[in-house]
């Protein structure tokens, strides 16, 4: 039986506490803790862990509370420093995403699974849906033949309000805007099916969050080989609508999901009746797939329980995490100075470094409110 804890008992929290309840016969949480007085215990209370210790303080939870795995829930600027000290104390960790605000940090968090033989996994809850693991599968089984283009839209919507709590809405604690913190997951995705880009460029904009330092829209430009991804990183996009769609040399497939196939005429023009044996191969690919026992957080807290009992690498490990980070800064180093990113980026490039692009940031603007809980209805 693993003994859990988890830091930061926050909205996200929620999502860590039921996914390690549905282990039960293989874990139980035994603490939290949050920085605020008495609020993990009142996350404990209300999901009735009877049983676990409440902190105040997570490193001495850390220290004290004889874990196997923690779920570091907190935001992005503290990620880097929790999941050292847990590691170097013998403490497995799961850490939300993003891994950390910066390259420097993540490297700091692989340095310490090294040395520490235990295991770092990044939350990327999105890789464990039958949806996208549909995708996925097709992408890998070469039927689309080369990608010409991938199309990935993290549209999400947010009213003002939300950039009032205390650490969204600056460059220092949030750590960046939708593309960091919303886009994350996309991006994940993104490398998960076509690996790391060689170009980056992009815009970034605050089109209608006024009570907040960083941008609420960018659009990035990533070259893959012969072909392009467009990526739209939105928390001002209305209706909330989420779409990857891959254009292939033979074919197109999306999520949600789609099929299309055309075949050409003898002048290059699309054929009437497009390619309906390869549609109909692509659907077995995805017809075929044993839908996945748990999903999201669950799906990944499963395999992050399976891979401490059998020593293998979780699926989303921390180089993903990193990955993710530097496809991030780089499309902050391509808007703020306005240029073509190569990829990788060097240890002595200026935006690897922790603390180069809060300092290098642009104040879209000011942040105006300050509190310190969300306010939930």
């Amino acid at each position: 039986m693993l003994r859990i804890g988890i830091i930061g008992t926050g909205g996200i929290a929620d999502a860590h506490i039921n996914g390690y309840l549905a282990f039960r016969e293989d874990c139980e949480i035994v603490a939290l803790a949050d920085v605020v007085p008495g609020k993990a215990a009142q996350k404990a209370e209300a999901f009735g862990l009877t049983d676990a210790v409440a902190y105040d303080d997570p490193f001495a939870m850390v220290a004290e509370a004889g874990l196997d795995l923690v779920s570091v829930a907190t935001p992005p600027s503290t990620h880097a420093a929790l999941a050292v000290a847990a590691l170097d104390a013998g403490v497995h960790v799961l850490v939300e995403k993003p891994m950390a605000p910066s390259l420097e940090e993540c490297d700091a968090m692989i340095a310490a699974q090294q040395r520490s033989g235990r295991l770092l996994s990044v939350v990327a809850q999105n890789r464990f849906r039958d949806d996208l693991a549909t995708l996925k599968a097709v992408v890998d089984s070469g039927l689309l033949g080369s990608i010409s283009h991938v199309r990935v839209d993290s549209a999400w919507w947010r009213g003002l309000p939300y950039y009032d709590l205390w650490w969204r809405g600056t460059w220092e604690k949030e750590g960046g805007g939708s593309t960091l913190n919303h886009a994350i997951h996309h991006i994940d995705l993104l490398l998960w099916l076509l690996g790391r880009p060689s170009e980056i460029t992009a815009m970034l904009a605050n089109a209608q969050h006024d009570n907040a330092e960083v941008e609420d829209l960018s659009v990035a430009v990533l070259r893959y080989g012969r072909g392009l991804a467009q990526l739209t990183s939105s928390v001002v996009h209305h209706g909330e609508e989420q779409e990857i769609v891959v254009q292939g040399e033979k074919a197109r497939v999306s999520q949600p999901w789609k099929v299309v196939a055309e075949r050409a005429r003898p002048d290059g023009f699309p054929e009437r009746e497009r390619d309906a044996e390869l549609v109909a191969r692509i659907e077995r690919v995805a017809a075929d797939l044993e839908p996945l026992a748990h999903h999201g957080h669950a799906g990944q807290i499963g395999d992050m329980l399976d891979a401490i009992r059998t020593g293998r690498a979780p699926i989303a490990d921390a180089q993903d995490g990193r990955n993710a980070v530097e496809v991030v800064t780089a499309i902050y180093k391509a808007g703020f100075d306005r240029r073509v990113v190569s990829l990788p980026l060097s240890e002595d490039d200026p935006y690897y470094r922790a603390g180069h692009l809060v300092s290098s940031a642009p104040h879209f603007y000011e942040k105006q409110r300050s509190v310190a809980e969300a306010v939930r209805v």
